[in-house]
């Protein structure tokens, strides 16, 4: 799989999809269960998750392996 893990709010339910794909991976019927499936499938894949509001903004983007976020400090 390539491309990063979008969720989104659509057609009254929650959404993931892998981008570039035109059709939903999943559906569900909350953000918080929308989220944490889209978080799984971005760790299995090693990929960003991005998370957005039922208005299309970007409320969290998420980069998995957390080593690979250039925004994290190394210690």
């Amino acid at each position: 799989m390539r491309g990063d893990i979008e969720t989104y709010f659509e057609d009254g339910r929650w959404k993931n999809r892998v981008e570039g794909n035109d059709s939903a991976s999943s559906t569900h019927l909350s953000k918080k269960d929308a989220c944490t499936n889209g978080r799984e499938m971005a760790i299995v894949h090693a990929v960003d998750h991005i998370i957005r509001d039922r208005d299309g903004t970007i409320s969290e983007h998420d980069v998995y392996p957390r080593g690979r976020d250039p925004h994290t400090v190394a210690s």
